[in-house]
Order: C-alpha cells, then structure tokens, then sequence
C-alpha cells in the first residue's frame, strides 16, 4: 500500500469502463463545487453551543438569571450595563457584513453555504469540525490507472469496484458519490441509472411532502398550546425542584392559561408546558411601522413559587444582539411591569392584578416601538428637537438591521415547537421582508412602507441593508420560499 490514507481499490471486473469514467467525472465536480461554495475560508470552524436555544448555561450552578448594576443604565455606551451572564459569547455575529475590505462582502453566499453544511452537525460545546481536506484536498480523478487489482482476483466476479477515498473525505462527499459502503457496480450502468432517477424522484416526493406539512402546521398553528417536553427552556433548572406546587399557586397558572387562550392577539404565540407549570415559551411578531417589523422575538418565562407575589421572569433569545435598549443581549428584558425598572402605579408588577398576558402585550407594544431610542431613560428629555430626531432615526436604522440579522438566527435556531411556525413564517413573508429592505435601499425610512413617511434614509444605512441582501434571500431561499431570486445584489 503506497499510502495509508487511502482504501485499496480492488478490481475483480470492469465490464464497462465508460461508466467508471462518468462516476469520476461526477466525483470531481463534486469537488471542484464543494471547493466553490467554501470559498476563502479558514480551514477550521469552531462548534459554539450559544447560539442555540438551550440550557447548557442554566445547569451550571453559578448561573445568574439577572444582569447587575442596571439601575445607572443611562449611557448608552454601556452595552451590557454590567450583564453578569450570557447565553452567547463573542462570536455570535449574525450580520455577514464586513466593513473593512468591501471586496470581502462577496463571500457572504459562500459563509452561509459553508455554514449550512454545519447547522444540522449535532457538534458538543466547544468541539471544532476539523475540514482539512479543503486546503489539502487533491483532485480524486478515479481511471484505470489508479485502481490496482488485488492479489488473488479471479475471472468469477460479480462486477464490483471498490473506489479509492481519501480517509478524511467529508461525509457528505461520501453521499454525493452514492455509496455508504464506498462500493458501486460497473456492470449494469443503465439499471442503475434507473435507480438513481427513481431515488431522486423519490427524495423530491419526500421533500415536497416535508414542505407541504410544514405550511400546513403553519396554517393550523393555534396561538396558545400546551406542549410536554420543557428540555431546552432557559428556566428548565429552576421552579420547585421536583416537589408538588401548592393548590393556590396551581390555581392562579390555570387562570392566567385561560386569559392567554382566550386573550392573546394575533401576533403573539404562546406554549404552556403540562408537567411544567411553571414555565412558558412565546413568540412576539414586531409590530408594523417600526424598526422590528416582521421580525420574531422569542421569550421565555418562569412563573416563581411565590408567583403572584412577584413578576414572573422573563428571558429574550438575543442572539448575542442589543437591538433595543430594553432587551439586553445577555436575555434581560428591562421593563416596569416586571420590577426590573423603576416605575409608579400601574406601571409595576401589582400581585393579583397584573397578568403574564399584560406582560406580553407591554414587551409589544412599549418596547418594540416606533422609536426605541427614546426608550433609554432621560433621553427624551436629553435630546430634544432636530438633535433627537437624528439620533432616534440612526438608532432606528441600526435597529432595523439587528432584526434583519435576528430573522436569520432565529430562521436558522427555531426554539422547539415552534419549528414549523418558523419556517412557515418566513416562507410566506420572506418577498415582503425583501420588499421592504428594497424600499429602505431606494430611500424610504425605517417603518414608512406603514406611515408613508417619505424622508430620506442615510447612505450608511443603504450600504448596510445591501450587505444584507445576498444572505437574506439565500437563507429564505432554502427555507422554501418562493420569488427571492430578484432580490439578490450582483453589486
């Protein structure tokens, strides 16, 4: 064996050269696209467990469930105001956008290609997918002159040739060569012709019954539910410990189930776990005419044991993104109703009155809102006239690209069962997201496609929706929808 990395390829019988020739011609255009769509990558990528919706980070026990040192939250230079704890680490970058070489901007396609081969790689914390083979990789033409019979073949075969791999080959190289034993016939190259038609036939028939499942979960999908399994929630650690809720506190959960069930608005979705009371999972769609507009924020929600007597805990999925000042990129949601900011009267948690549906409706409306700038506290009062309203308009701006790179998260890591409602989403509203990043390119302002507001946009907030095109319509494409392809920038 002149090289221990590769299989010996023994040759009882070639009855059709031809077809091995065809083979090698498909193995390395194989190559030569895997090569294209990895671009100028490094040769190594870092598995990272925090992005995902888990609780990896809730069962180590010096979690803390808080951020510090919040209550002089006023600078807005302060990004993380003191943040304790965070679900994400610093690289957790969603928006594809380079501002140092614009030449480097074109390789968005190639990093979520490369990136999608990985999203469904089940990787442990911290465990890098070695490729190697990229930068090392030789061409894996397979002729007659690489194949090397075995001692002691004789004339009985059954027209079988086993290929030459190169030992490190990604599996999903492997699979695009057809063989999981690393084996194929040279015999009958029409019946497996055939077969390979009717595979393929049969793969499209799978996937567009997958596709026609998901719309129709999608459709059907019920604004509350109850669901079983509570093993990624953010709070799955915490609550009784096992031990048996008092009948009180049991009582009050049904209540608020109830008002969920019979109150929510169209645009809020929720899931209630059976064997977890205590916890809760819900979606917020952003509402139109503001900079989170067609985006999907996702919650999570402890009620505690002394529930009512304090606010139920509230977690916001950021991604590692700050696109509000409200919403912490360490999962804090700062807001009154939930103690976590100063308030008077009816703007705190009041026991046995205020509701987990109040919060909900309160995280919409007061704090994904037309100008979220104002939300930082004195700032109303700080900036005022034109100054105000140019720094209202970049925050905006600036949130509006966070959503954009929030929908791909969040398109990418959908918090369980809500899959199909994810994927259904943003299957049906992808061209109206693009529509709208169009109009914002071409001038319009953040949120105006709903105010008809016609000022102009800046030039910085241009270039940036335009780094976002490529990636957006790519990860829609993929996720099924329809109509994207126009959308790309050849820029």
């Amino acid at each position: 064996m002149e090289n221990s990395t590769a299989i010996d390829i023994g040759i009882t019988e070639v009855a059709n050269s031809d077809s091995v020739a065809s083979d090698s011609k498909e193995i390395i255009q194989n190559e030569e696209q895997t090569e294209t769509e990895l671009g100028s990558l490094s040769t190594s990528i870092a598995g990272s467990s925090s992005a995902t919706l888990n609780s990896a980070s809730i069962h180590d026990s010096s979690a803390d469930m808080s951020c510090h040192g919040d209550e002089n939250n006023g600078d807005e230079n302060d990004d993380d105001d003191g943040c304790y704890v965070s679900d994400y680490d610093d690289n957790d970058d969603y928006m594809f956008e380079n501002d140092v070489d614009d030449d480097e901007n074109d390789n968005d396609d190639d990093y979520l290609n490369m990136q999608a081969q990985f999203d469904n790689v089940d990787l442990p914390p911290g465990v890098e997918a070695s490729v190697s083979w990229i930068k090392n990789s030789t061409s894996m033409n397979v002729s007659k002159d690489s194949m090397v019979p075995p001692s002691g073949s004789g004339s009985g075969s059954e027209g079988k040739t086993s290929l030459a791999l190169v030992s490190d080959m990604p599996n999903f190289i492997h699979k695009n060569i057809g063989s999981s034993s690393s084996t194929f016939h040279v015999g009958s190259s029409s019946d497996g012709k055939k077969e390979g038609v009717k595979e393929h036939e049969d793969a499209l028939k799978d996937e567009a019954e997958k596709e026609g499942d998901v719309m129709k979960n999608y459709e059907c999908f019920k604004r509350f539910d109850t669901v079983n399994d509570f093993v990624d929630h953010h709070y799955s650690a915490f609550g009784f410990g096992g031990q048996q809720p008092p009948k009180a506190w049991t009582k009050k959960i049904h209540d608020e189930w109830k008002m969920l069930e019979n109150g929510l608005p169209e645009t809020i979705f929720v899931r209630v776990y059976e064997t977890r009371m205590d916890l809760l999972r819900a979606i917020i769609i952003g509402p139109a005419g503001t900079p989170y507009h067609d985006g999907l924020f996702v919650f999570d929600v402890l009620f505690p044991p002394t529930y009512p007597d304090i606010p139920p805990m509230v977690y916001y999925y950021s991604g590692g993104l700050r696109l509000n000042p409200n919403l912490y990129d360490c999962g804090k949601v700062c807001l009154s109703l939930l103690n976590t900011w100063t308030g008077e009267g009816n703007e705190k948690w009041i026991p046995n009155s205020s509701t987990m549906l109040q919060v909900l409706v309160s995280i919409q409306a007061l704090i994904l809102n037309e100008e979220p700038f104002f939300n930082e506290p004195g700032y109303d009062g700080m900036y005022i006239g034109e100054t105000g309203r140019q720094k209202s308009k970049e925050y905006t701006e600036n949130a509006f690209i966070m959503s954009l790179k929030t929908m791909m998260y969040t398109l990418r890591r959908p918090p369980k069962h809500f899959e199909d409602f994810v994927a259904g989403y943003f299957r049906t509203n992808a061209r109206h997201i693009l529509l709208a990043c169009k109009a914002y390119m071409e001038g319009a302002v953040v949120g105006s496609l709903a105010n008809n507001d016609q000022a102009g946009c800046s030039l910085e907030f241009k270039d940036a929706v335009a780094r976002m095109m490529n990636g957006l319509v790519l990860i829609f494409l993929r996720n099924g929808s329809k109509d994207c392809e126009e959308f790309r920038n050849s820029g």
